[in-house]
Formats: C-alpha cells, sequence, structure tokens
C-alpha cells in the first residue's frame, strides 16, 4: 500500500525550474531518503507535499488524497518539520508540547503530551526552558513533536542536520521506532553517509532530478561502492 505517490512533479520560480519532473513512490510504513547535495531541490520537494508550497505541474497523493485537490486531508495526516523549525525559548519542553498538543486536538492532548516527553527522552530536562537546551536537545523535542500525534505521514527535512555524533543517533533511533507505530517517514539530507544506514530505499537527486532509486545495499552492490556517498559520485559523472 502506498503512503506516497508522486508523478512528475515540478516546481519553477519563473525561468528556474528547481524540481524537474520527480516521480517516486514510498510505501506504508518505510522510511525513505531523499538524497543529494544543497541546492539539488530536497526541501522544495518536501514543502509542496507538504502543501506549503503550489505545484507548478505533476502530482502527488498522500494516501488516497490529492495534495493539490484536498490539501485539508493531506494537511490531517501529515506531520512536517523543517529543517530551520525553532520552539518558542521561553516555554519549558513539556510546556512547549502541551501547546502544541492543545493545538492539534485538545481531547488527546494528555496523550500526546505523554507519548512526547517519552520520544524526546530528556529526563528531568523536559520541564526546563528550551532556551536551556542544547541544539541536540532541542532537536530532540521537535522531532518528538512531529511525532507525538502519530502521523501518517511524517516530512523531515534534515533531521540531524549539525548534530553531533551521539544526538544524530538518537535522532536515527527515534525515527526508525516511529515506523514500529505505523508512521511512514519521507526524509531528506545531504549526508549521504548516514541515511544509508537509517533509510529502506533511497532516492539521490542532483539538480532538480532523480538520478537514481534503490535500497542502498542494492545501490552499493550495483555500483561496486562501499557507500552511498560513493554511488552518488559514479552516478553523476
Amino acid at each position: 500500500m502506498l503512503a506516497i505517490e508522486v508523478k512528475n512533479l515540478v516546481k519553477r520560480y519563473g525561468s528556474y525550474e528547481a524540481v524537474k519532473g520527480v516521480s517516486f513512490t514510498v510505501n506504508k510504513g518505510e522510511i525513505f531518503g531523499l538524497i543529494g547535495p544543497n541546492g539539488a531541490g530536497k526541501t522544495t520537494i518536501l514543502r509542496m507535499l507538504a502543501t506549503l508550497l503550489t505545484i507548478t505541474s505533476g502530482s502527488a497523493k498522500i494516501g488516497e488524497y490529492d495534495i493539490q485537490k484536498q490539501p485539508e486531508e493531506v494537511r490531517k495526516r501529515i506531520s512536517y518539520l523543517p529543517e530551520d523549525a525553532g520552539a518558542y525559548k521561553n516555554l519549558t519542553g513539556q510546556a512547549y508540547l502541551r501547546f502544541i498538543a492543545d493545538f492539534f486536538n485538545p481531547n488527546k492532548s494528555e496523550e500526546m503530551i505523554n507519548r512526547g516527553v517519552e520520544i524526546a527522552n530528556l529526563g528531568k530536562r523536559i520541564d526546563d526552558r528550551i532556551d536551556t537546551y542544547s541544539k541536540g536537545m532541542t532537536r530532540r523535542l521537535l522531532i518528538a513533536r512531529a511525532l507525538m500525534i502519530k502521523p501518517e505521514v511524517a516530512i523531515l527535512d534534515e533531521p540531524t542536520s549539525g548534530l553531533d555524533v551521539l544526538n544524530a543517533q538518537e535522532i536515527r533511533r527515534i525515527i526508525k521506532n516511529t515506523t514500529k507505530q505505523g508512521t511512514t517517514v519521507l526524509v531528506s539530507s545531504h549526508n549521504m553517509l548516514e541515511v544509508e544506514y537509517l533509510c529502506d530505499r533511497i532516492a539521490l537527486i542532483s539538480g532538480g532530478l532523480i538520478v537514481e532509486e534503490g535500497e542502498p545495499r542494492k545501490l552499493k552492490e550495483k555500483y561496486n561502492a562501499s557507500n552511498i556517498e560513493e554511488v552518488f559520485m559514479k552516478v553523476i559523472k
């Protein structure tokens, strides 16, 4: 069963074509990665799927819902976390989760808050103000915010950007555990060495085009490469 279906997706800004006819599918419960350098078009694709940018041409669905024709239904089923997302620093971690939970569904806020606290795994620091958090702690709180609502599809843009090794590992653990609860994850990253350990399948993107797609292990075998970065370099030559 497909969680995401993208067909010939195009985004133009005037004469500049940022996304050039991208097509891919993501299965329910899968972690799918859009992998490529900065400026490849990854964030633009994610923002279109999150209904934040209009599509120039092509189509896309989240489940059975068309992102252009049924954006309200799509928004009920997704959670989107941009790379530059921030939190209200004057709130405690727990108060911030409560604010988000009450916004989404006041009737289930306690359930969502408890789930968010568990996902963030910040211990007693959850009751401290966010302005005292490290970057890694803040990112874990934001990931918890995105996942505690149990979205059908979580769209995560560069979820481990700028984090140290330990915090990045924790974020990957959280994302993997999320799929066990039924959430499909679409993630973008320019860190090719990292995502090959995270994703079930990946699409390599360069210049707004998908240049290769498949399971990391099979792609490495196909191109006789030791890692995905090496695969990417061989593909774009």
